[in-house]
């Protein structure tokens, strides 16, 4: 959650803002991918990011979570903590985890991978399994999901972060209505709890759901 914001107006304009992308440009073997791209995040705000195919909204997304580093301007960033989904799993299906196992890699940032998972960090997962109704599937192996069901376990380790600012490439693309529900619902609830929200999206529903729209393309802001 973000901080309290301050009596002082000047500080609390600093503080309402959890990201300021400015003049932001990326070359990939020197061609551009984003060119003199301004954006500011908000807390408590929903920004869906809209653009064809190549337009550079995955390359965006990872200049605002600090993945990847602009070839010129300026990111500043007043968020404490940072959770990333991606458009799909990553983790090998030999892996053997459980849904409870994924969802409780969230809380690592804070307790480190090989330390003991405290009261506070079993609740964080625990309720985030609760809110993308998978409480009954936390023992069951990850392998064995669905795409949903996947798609709805990495949004809850990122729930279980506990983060002020959440970005998520592309999250209901291909999923079931129930999943996509569910997903678009959570993305509405963590803007209102005062997170700064970035989904790159093309569902009409997220887009409509949204307090700001921002369309890429050609890598500029159109």
């Amino acid at each position: 959650m973000p901080p309290a914001a301050p009596s002082d107006p000047a500080s609390a304009a600093r503080i309402a803002t959890a990201v300021r992308l400015a003049g932001i440009g990326v070359r990939f073997d020197g061609a551009p991918a984003l060119d003199s791209v301004d954006l500011d995040l908000a807390f408590g705000e929903l920004t869906v990011l809209v653009g064809p195919n190549g337009a550079g909204k995955s390359t965006l997304l990872e200049v605002a979570a600090g993945t990847r580093e602009p070839t010129s301007g300026i990111r500043q960033s007043a968020a404490r903590t940072v959770a990333f989904v991606p458009q799909r799993s990553t983790l090998p299906d030999r892996l053997p985890v459980t849904v409870r196992d994924v969802v409780a890699i969230g809380t690592w940032g804070r307790l480190g991978a090989w330390r003991r998972s405290d009261a506070a960090s079993r609740d964080a997962v625990s309720s985030a399994l609760e809110r993308m109704r998978l409480a009954p599937l936390a023992g069951r192996p990850f392998a064995t999901l669905s795409g949903g069901q996947r798609q709805r376990a990495l949004l809850a380790q990122a729930l279980a972060r506990r983060a002020d600012l959440l970005l998520l490439d592309e999250p209901t693309t291909g999923l079931d209505r129930d999943s996509g529900d569910r997903i678009r619902a959570v993305l509405r609830d963590e803007a209102a709890a005062g997170t700064a929200v970035l989904c790159v999206s093309h569902d009409s529903a997220v887009i409509a759901a949204a307090d700001r729209v921002v369309t890429l393309e050609a890598g500029r802001v159109a």
